[in-house]
């Protein structure tokens, strides 16, 4: 059997923990170090996932010979320096979404792995799961004709605290990178980058953007509905309709979820899929597969495409409006 990546975990918060719990649900992968601003931070998370090594800087983390590959999980405004820190010691690296704060940012770190020959992902999990495979491959095999419209919405209710990460501007805050990243990457998957863009986004308390609209036009005639709120906990589900079939995805379309084909006739196909408890662990086989093929990137997320996401964000937040007067 092929030897498990060794991932070396940059951040310690809550996305991080899911993936710990996740890959221990796999042979392909295993936590071998954590690395936090605070050497205390990463012990705790090393007593709870029973991380051999801990280390008290990012940058001694990136130093161990032992580790194969880099996980990201710090605020948004910590990826770029913490991705290319992995990249100038030639780990390959895998970066949580919203990759980077702008397009800039995507475009410089994207040449710094190519230039350096060493892999690098985003790590857009929702692609990776079962459902999503599955959806796929009816869309690319044909069975719902031309797509004509996606819909997606991804809603979640927060408490109005200035001390959180979701509403600190300084941290990255906002619904869009946090949640719109999910259905505009969605979106992306099948239609490829939007032509033309009609959007309303509307600040939260802070400033930061709060809850956003957006209608995507292609030049194949097709177009996106997209949504998403940091103001309450909407249906989150997801629709791909096309001209001889739709294909409705359940709550929540990003996590592990069911779906029905249901043709242009009303005949109805229902798909399940037992994946518990979230689903990481997929995007870590992903990983697994790159590198033990010699890949520098994935050809389910290429690089190309997260840098055109990243810069489609960047246009949608571009429109956020001032907080109005009191």
């Amino acid at each position: 059997m092929v030897r498990p990546v060794r991932w070396g975990f940059i951040g310690t918060g809550r996305i991080a923990q899911t993936f710990a719990r996740d890959l221990a649900l796999i042979d392909e992968g295993e936590v071998a170090a954590v690395g936090s601003r605070r050497l205390d931070s990463a012990n705790v998370f090393g007593d709870e996932f029973n991380v051999p090594r801990r280390y008290g800087s990012y940058e001694a983390l990136v130093q161990d010979p032992e580790i194969d590959a880099v996980y990201v999980s710090t605020p948004h405004p910590m990826h770029f320096d913490n991705a290319a820190l992995a990249l100038e010691h030639d780990k390959p690296v895998l970066v949580e979404k919203a990759f980077t704060m702008n397009g800039a940012q995507a475009r410089e770190l994207v040449a710094m792995a190519r230039s350096r020959n060493i892999f690098m992902m985003e790590a857009m999990w929702t692609r990776f799961l079962p459902h999503v495979v599955a959806l796929r491959d009816l869309v690319e095999r044909g069975d719902l004709g031309e797509i004509v419209m996606v819909e997606a919405d991804h809603g979640k209710w927060f408490a109005h605290d200035r001390a959180s990460r979701l509403f600190a501007p300084e941290l990255g805050g906002g619904a869009l990178l946090d949640l719109g990243v999910y259905p505009i990457s969605f979106a992306s998957m099948l239609l490829g980058t939007p032509s033309r863009m009609v959007t309303m986004v509307d600040p939260a308390f802070t400033g930061v953007d709060g809850q956003a609209s957006m209608i995507f036009g292609y030049d194949s005639g097709a177009q996106a509905l997209l949504t998403c709120t940091s103001a309450a906990r909407s249906a989150t589900r997801a629709c791909i309709t096309g001209t001889a079939a739709r294909i409705e995805i359940d709550a929540d379309f990003y996590a592990p979820t069911s779906f029905r084909l249901i043709t242009r006739e009303g005949d109805v196909t229902p798909f399940s899929f037992d994946v518990a408890p979230r689903g990481l662990r997929f995007q870590a086989i992903e990983v697994a597969r790159c590198l033990h093929e010699g890949l520098v990137e994935s050809p389910v997320m290429p690089l190309d495409e997260t840098v055109a996401i990243m810069e489609t964000l960047e246009k949608v937040m571009a429109t956020l409006e001032p907080v109005p007067a009191r």
